[in-house]
């Protein structure tokens, strides 16, 4: 059990919200902004932990009382109550766990297939629903960036914005290369394949967080929007790619109406992609950066799915697995996420 020092979030609290009683708290924007979005969500945190420790405490005082005098009703009320508040209590030990820098921030995912043509492809976008699935199911709202189409099915890359209260925080496990064993739905012959399939998960940056980048550096390509997006979709030559030069990185948008806004998008994209490799490669100034290319193929595989000889989802980092194949296509991703998140603190303890 994760311990949740509440005394310790409310004098945090308490003091953040003395920070803005000073004169000046205003005047400088991205730091008040900063420090409301901590009130908020220190706030949600102490009064989920608040509800969760009235509800225990209902529900001993209901125990204590069907021990003094039984009663069929009352006993089915605990059982029920009992359930309801254990998974309150897994969601705030989880969320107990969302405290690194980035983690509370809307999340940036991109997916790729492996090689295989079509088959991987299908792949892909698969696992865009699943993860869209995921988002619905969990009060997030989902944006699409970028959509390339596949050539017969699927898609050829998608990257697309989670937007909510640590969403980056949640998928950062699903950073790695996916496995697919399935009989092929592309195949004449009914033969069993394996496909691969990317994804790439970072953190939106906020405009607090200020990343430096020479103009010069980058290459601004425009063109007009493919797939699905709507009526003004094609009409103009709206879509925006941007191409950083000294690390090769290339982000692009297409889903919003006009080119600035797309524009704005893609550089929002650009500053994820260069915190991010900049952070693992512990670099002082983004002009030391070099792409990174990760293959995605056998050995570097984080999950597999396996539909064909037998139904299983398998995590090779934590080594949870269920054997219900189509509820995790369908969304059902918690358990891998916490049983992640739970492995990382173990790891660092």
């Amino acid at each position: 059990m994760i311990h949740f020092d509440v005394a310790h979030k409310e004098q945090e609290l308490k003091e953040l919200e003395q920070q803005t009683m000073s004169n000046d708290f205003w005047n400088d924007a991205s730091n008040s902004s900063k420090v409301l979005k901590q009130i908020n969500s220190l706030k949600g945190k102490i009064e989920t932990y608040k509800k969760v420790e009235k509800e225990l405490n209902n529900l001993l005082e209901m125990n204590e009382l069907v021990q003094l005098e039984p009663d069929e009703e009352i006993e089915k009320e605990i059982l029920k109550n009992t359930i309801s508040i254990e998974k309150e209590i897994e969601k705030l030990e989880i969320t107990t766990l969302l405290s690194g820098k980035y983690d509370s921030n809307n999340a940036i995912v991109t997916i790729h297939p492996g090689a295989g043509g079509t088959e991987a492809q299908d792949w892909a976008e698969m696992l865009y629903r699943m993860y869209t699935r995921w988002a619905s199911a969990n009060g997030y709202e989902v944006k699409e960036l970028e959509y390339l189409d596949g050539e017969e099915a699927g898609l050829k890359s998608v990257t697309f914005s989670v937007i909510g209260e640590y969403a980056y925080g949640y998928l950062k496990s699903e950073i790695g290369v996916h496995r697919l064993v399935r009989i092929s739905p592309f195949d004449a012959g009914g033969r069993r394949h394996t496909s691969f399939a990317s994804v790439e998960v970072l953190p939106e940056i906020t405009e607090d967080i200020e990343i430096d980048i020479n103009p010069d550096d980058l290459r601004v390509d425009t063109y007009r929007s493919s797939g699905a997006g709507g009526q003004h979709i094609n009409k103009t030559s709206s879509a925006v790619r941007i191409t950083h030069i000294p690390t090769n990185i290339v982000v692009a948008c297409q889903s919003e109406r006009s080119q600035i806004q797309n524009r704005e998008a893609a550089m929002k994209m650009l500053k994820s992609k260069l915190l991010h490799l900049k952070e693992q490669e512990h670099k002082d100034t983004i002009e030391e950066l070099k792409g990174v290319q990760m293959d995605i193929a056998w050995g570097s595989q984080i999950r597999s799915y396996v539909f064909c000889p037998y139904t299983l989802v398998k995590d090779h980092r934590t080594g949870y697995e269920v054997g219900n194949v189509q509820a995790v296509m369908d969304g059902d991703l918690n358990g891998f996420i916490d049983s992640y998140l739970k492995f990382n603190l173990k790891k660092e303890q």
